[in-house]
């Protein structure tokens, strides 16, 4: 677990909601450590949750190993990318009158809304398996683009449909 997360955390471009899609991948394709339908509540729960998007791992931890679990996979997670990201601001510090510091984060831009992207697809997949759980997709993504509604209220929403069984 160490390791996968470790690996992820250097993938994890704009924070570890870009690796999403790699972290369902491997928690219920690959390692089976969890159903699609146990990953889409864990992801729920760690957006809902005050803190950062990084809960998500935690809680995969947690379920797979307890407490010592959720300690390994937060630290694998979150280890190497902090070393990554000091290095590499020191860099461009001392680099700051060149041009290629300015190109460089230009180019991550549409890496991290792809990534993005694909995370929501990867779990409007996991929740949209029933024309229940696809109107609500349609449905929080037409009040999204419509509306300036808080999006909290669509995940309190989603979750008291999900509880009561409907989706």
């Amino acid at each position: 677990m160490a390791w996968t997360f470790g690996l992820m955390s250097l993938l994890a471009i704009g924070g570890a909601n870009s690796t999403i899609p790699e972290m369902h991948r491997v928690a219920v394709d690959v390692q089976h450590w969890m159903s699609n339908a146990q990953f889409a509540d864990m992801f729920a729960i760690s957006q809902l949750s005050p803190g950062p998007n990084v809960l998500i791992v935690t809680l995969i931890g947690y379920h797979v190993a307890g407490i010592a679990g959720a300690l390994v996979a937060t630290f694998a997670m979150c280890g190497p990318s902090a070393v990554f990201a000091y290095f590499v601001s020191k860099m461009l510090t001392r680099s700051s009158q060149s041009i290629w510091p300015a190109i460089l984060q230009a180019a991550l831009v549409p890496i991290s809304i792809g990534l993005m992207c694909a995370s929501g697809f990867i779990l409007a997949l996991t929740t949209g398996s029933t024309w229940v759980g696809a109107a609500l997709i349609i449905g929080a993504g037409v009040l999204a683009l419509a509306t300036r509604l808080n999006p909290l209220w669509m995940l309190i929403v989603g979750g008291i449909l999900g509880f009561a069984g409907v989706v």
